[in-house]
C-alpha cells in the first residue's frame, strides 16, 4: 500500500488531532456537568478520564491494527497519531513502554518512564518559575 505524501498525512493527522481536541473538550465540560465545577475543580477527574481511555484505546487500535491489518497508514495517521495524540499523548507514553517491555527492553522501559516523568514536571516547574518571574 502506498505510502501517503507529506500533505496528506499531515492533513490525516491534523484531522485526527482536532477530533481528538475536541473529545478532550467534550470529556471534560461532561465531568464538570456531572459533578460542577467546584467538585471539578478539586481533582483532575477528565485528564485521569482521557489517560485512561486513551491508552484503553490505544491498546485496542494497535492490537486490532496487528491482527486485521493496516487499512493504510492515512487510518493509523488519523486514529493513532491525530485522534488519540489530541485526545491525550498518554495513550502514546503507554504504548511506548509497553513496546520497550514486550521487547524485553524492562530496563529501559523503567528508564523511559522514570526520566519521562520526572523531566517533564521538572520543565512544568520551570516553566512556571520562569513566567512567574517575568515583567
Amino acid at each position: 500500500m502506498p505510502q501517503p505524501s507529506f500533505l496528506a498525512a499531515s492533513l490525516y493527522v491534523a484531522l485526527g488531532g482536532g477530533t481528538g481536541a475536541w473529545l478532550r473538550f467534550l470529556v471534560g465540560r461532561a465531568w464538570t456537568a456531572m459533578i460542577g465545577p467546584i467538585r471539578a475543580s478539586e481533582f483532575p477527574f477528565a485528564t485521569l478520564t482521557v489517560n485512561v481511555l486513551g491508552s484503553l484505546f490505544m491498546g485496542l487500535l494497535i492490537g486490532w491494527l496487528a491482527r486485521f491489518g493496516s487499512h493504510g497508514e492515512g487510518t493509523r495517521l488519523f486514529l493513532a497519531t491525530g485522534m488519540l495524540g489530541g485526545f491525550t499523548t498518554f495513550s502514546s507514553f503507554s504504548l511506548d513502554i509497553v513496546t520497550l517491555a514486550e521487547r524485553g527492553q524492562l530496563g529501559l522501559a523503567a528508564f523511559y518512564t522514570g526520566i519521562s516523568v520526572i523531566a517533564g514536571v521538572t520543565g512544568l516547574f520551570l516553566g512556571l518559575a520562569l513566567m512567574r518571574h517575568v515583567g
